[in-house]
């Protein structure tokens, strides 16, 4: 039975319809599905009514506070999935065009961090309040951990008590990205950090049983939008200014940070760096080595080699 579109039928409902027909196929769409949330509400709060408009469309992605033409494209791109599966229903939905605010993809250079500044980062998190809680040392293991091997944000705070296997120094990261299981070998400096922080960890919430091996002040898993909010107020405190494309330096560029590092490093060495990508590529949790270049970046040591 072909579905209409009423007159009574909000931006929001229509929306939680398209997520919900997608995500039964086996889509995701967190993210996405978080930022058409967000137009589904400033369309409703601006008392649109009737089928996606050109209007509504350009409207929109300047409505938020960014400046930047990256934006407001990538805005374009998450709308325009959406307007086709409402076309079917409301032919008269405008479909707006891929580049009606530019090109949605291109490469932002990252924030490298210098040695001195991931430093600064985990001395400022170990400073965090309360003192004495386990908030400070879960912090601090945790930026450490993504700075040392180049975890993804998720790879981190999904980590289990079972998954890190301290007495072999690695940790099994599972359900990533690319819903691929892989190991990690640790450096014996961070298995030495995540030992001090698990011993800590165990004393503190002893009362709270929880599986995942990062937990806050409650004895709870990390929230991702959590970790970025603390990571924010730390960066403020530090007084970073950001050296790359981005608007500020992000916990992601510690990643880029890790692969630039390693990849200086071999040229150093004298190591085939072309034979060794496939091995940092795994280790990312990346599907093909091309993926890995997509982290490079021009910073001026690279460029001499």
């Amino acid at each position: 039975m072909k579905r209409t579109v009423k007159s009574a039928d909000t931006m929001v409902s229509l929306v939680e319809a398209y997520l919900a027909e997608r995500r039964c196929l086996g889509f995701d769409l967190r993210i996405s599905g978080q930022t058409l949330m967000t137009f589904a509400r400033f369309a409703d709060a601006t008392g649109h009514c009737g089928p996606i408009s050109e209007r509504l469309v350009l409207d929109w992605p300047h409505s938020t506070p960014s400046d930047r033409a990256i934006t407001w494209a990538r805005r374009i791109e998450v709308i325009r999935p959406f307007a086709k599966y409402l076309k079917q229903f409301a032919p008269a939905t405008a479909i707006p065009p891929r580049d009606l605010c530019g090109r949605a993809h291109r490469r932002l250079t990252p924030h490298i961090y210098t040695e001195q500044e991931i430093v600064e980062l985990l001395a400022a998190s170990a400073a965090m309040l309360p003192a004495g809680s386990i908030r400070p040392l879960t912090y601090e293991t945790l930026f450490g951990l993504i700075a040392a091997t180049g975890l993804r944000i998720s790879d981190a705070i999904n980590l289990s008590m079972d998954d890190a296997n301290l007495a072999r120094g690695t940790l099994i990261v599972r359900e990533t990205k690319f819903k691929k299981a892989r190991l990690i070998v640790l450096h014996p400096t961070v298995t030495l950090a995540l030992k001090r922080y698990r011993a800590h960890r165990t004393l503190v919430i002893a009362e709270e049983p929880c599986d995942s091996f990062f937990v806050g002040l409650a004895g709870r898993k990390l929230d991702a939008r959590t970790v970025h909010w603390a990571f924010g107020r730390l960066r403020d405190r530090l007084g970073w200014v950001a050296r790359g494309d981005h608007i500020s330096p992000r916990i992601r560029d510690l990643r880029h940070t890790f692969v630039c590092r390693r990849i200086l490093k071999w040229h150093q060495e004298g190591v085939n760096v072309d034979n060794r990508l496939i091995a940092l590529s795994t280790y990312l949790g990346h599907v093909k080595p091309s993926d890995t270049y997509w982290y490079l970046s021009a910073v001026p040591d690279l460029m001499e080699w």
